[in-house]
């Protein structure tokens, strides 16, 4: 066989397909694809500029360079420039796209939330330092708060949170999730920046914990791995559900250990409760309680 005549065949082959994946674009039925003008905020810039948040939350751990007493001003001075510059562009691409452009008046808007943004680091620190004392208390086996920073899945996860929904709280769209998403596949706990988490919040170990939207956490709240605080299924579609409450309430000195199951924007969990591993519950439970499984029994039977 030529193998020119072979090439050109192979040419017009791959010319039918490239017209033919074209043509989906064109199917305006297909909501899988983004074609015009209006930039989309960037999940890597979304990520790099979180990484410059956490410098200045926790200075001196992460980056490239030593932080002293008298180097920390201008060394947060030069990260929050950086970050109101670059987030600001992004919180811009974020409202363009979901309420249509305008660009002075949304640029003006981007730079405000971003503004108001920065004013909530001091009280951020102050509720970060809180969850790091949480942890500390709540893990016999943690040496020291450098250990807690640097490398446990708890503490990246909670901060992550933590900024995206100071960020929700100010009606910016999709970033928020980019972030929370971002630390779902860092740590393997998956909580929604909508959710409501009080002060002293600890999750040990932390992979496969999953906090929905509407949930609502009080202070001082311990879980375990594997944890879910979901919701119910909707039998009449998600779309009525939205905008609903419809992940459980967790009160005040609550523990829940690994594996539990907590599911319904009804279900309260009262204060000073303590849950047990691998429970299932769809309904209240009153302050105080305490909820397990039965113990099965082993048994074992002798080789014959």
């Amino acid at each position: 066989m030529n193998s020119k005549s072979s090439s050109s065949r192979g040419r017009r082959s791959l010319s039918r397909v490239i017209d033919e994946i074209a043509a989906t674009y064109r199917d305006s039925r297909l909501k899988h694809q983004h074609l015009g003008e209006t930039p989309l905020p960037s999940q890597r810039v979304v990520v790099d500029v979180l990484g410059k948040i956490r410098m200045i939350l926790f200075p001196g751990y992460f980056g490239h360079q030593s932080v002293t007493q008298e180097s920390v001003e201008e060394y947060v001075s030069g990260l929050v420039d950086e970050v109101y510059q670059r987030l600001s562009k992004e919180i811009c691409k974020a409202l363009v796209l979901e309420s249509g452009p305008d660009p002075e008046r949304v640029g003006r808007t981007a730079d405000d939330i971003c503004l108001l943004f920065l004013k909530t680091f001091p009280r951020l620190r102050r509720l970060l330092g809180l969850d790091l004392e949480a942890a500390m208390d709540g893990d016999p086996a943690a040496q020291s708060n450098h250990e807690i920073i640097f490398s446990y899945p708890c503490m990246k996860a909670v901060t992550i949170y933590r900024v995206a929904h100071e960020l929700t709280l100010l009606n910016v769209p999709l970033i928020p999730r980019i972030m929370t998403e971002y630390a779902h596949h860092e740590t393997g706990i998956d909580i929604h920046p909508g959710a409501r988490i009080g002060r002293r919040f600890f999750i040990d170990h932390g992979t496969g914990v999953v906090i929905g939207e509407t949930t609502e956490i009080g202070e001082n709240v311990k879980l375990y791995q594997g944890v879910t605080l979901g919701a119910l299924s909707f039998p009449e579609g998600a779309a009525a559900a939205r905008g609903k409450k419809r992940h459980p309430t967790i009160e005040d000195n609550v523990v829940i250990y690994s594996g539990a199951t907590i599911l319904g924007g009804n279900t309260v969990i009262g204060r000073d409760s303590i849950i047990g591993g691998n429970v299932w519950i769809i309904s209240s439970v009153p302050p105080g309680s305490k909820v397990m499984v039965r113990v099965p029994k082993l048994r074992i039977t002798a080789a014959v």
